[in-house]
């Protein structure tokens, strides 16, 4: 089978608690694409895929699921095709849609077991966050990667241990302010931000730094519903 690899390390019963897990990745950018295809080369059996963007030719340059030919297309079907030729049986939801405030009641976050939050708005982080504690749901929540050359300085841990990452003070901030001090898992990056002449708007990016969160995001969620502990 196309998974026994992985059953070489994990076992077949984790390879069978994988393949009925459920988990929703928000964001399918350079972070989230390459947590999402780790997923399914992984064999997590239900995954919700949620963005409402389309593919560009400025993410040509670090996004997974970004070809010449998805140029145009929905971020969120294309996971789902690319996912489709991967694993034909996985069960995949495609979500064209921003997560906010105004459509929060349409994603019921108590029906996932984990769930990677991959995306830029400080807004909706925090009510995925929020959202996933009330549920009792584990959530891992990737802070800035943009401006950044080191993949060996991310790390996961709990938000109240993050520091250089200027996202993560501000969701620091954010989480306090809601009554949020820790408990709260994140990957981050110490490397100081690194910006090239004049400080822009939109940041830089590599090829290599926010495909190596996702695959270290989606590390710490195979390890942890494989029942292999947390990376």
């Amino acid at each position: 089978m196309w998974t026994d690899r992985t059953r070489m390390m994990l076992g077949d019963a984790a390879i069978e608690k994988l393949k009925n897990s459920r988990v929703a990745v928000f964001g399918l950018g350079g972070v989230g694409g390459h947590a999402f295809e780790a997923l399914v080369r992984s064999g997590i059996g239900h995954i919700t895929a949620v963005d409402r963007d389309v593919f560009d030719e400025t993410n040509l340059n670090r996004q997974l699921l970004a070809t010449r030919d998805s140029l145009g297309r929905s971020k969120a079907e294309t996971a789902l095709s690319r996912a489709k030729s991967i694993d034909p049986e996985a069960d995949i939801t495609a979500l064209d849609l921003f997560y906010c405030a105004e459509n929060a009641g349409f994603i019921d976050f108590a029906s996932f077991d984990y769930v990677a939050d991959c995306i830029d708005s400080v807004a909706s982080k925090l009510l995925i966050i929020q959202n996933c504690l009330k549920a009792g749901v584990k959530v891992i929540s990737c802070m800035g990667t943009g401006n950044k050359l080191d993949p060996s300085r991310l790390e996961v841990a709990d938000i109240s241990r993050t520091s250089v990452c200027p996202l993560a003070r501000v969701m620091r901030r954010e989480l306090r302010n809601r009554g949020i001090e820790k408990g709260v898992k994140v990957l981050f990056s110490t490397e100081e931000p690194i910006y090239g002449g004049e400080k822009a708007r939109t940041p830089g990016s590599t090829a290599f730094v926010p495909g190596c969160a996702g695959l270290m995001i989606a590390a710490e969620i195979v390890r942890n519903l494989s029942g292999m502990g947390d990376v």
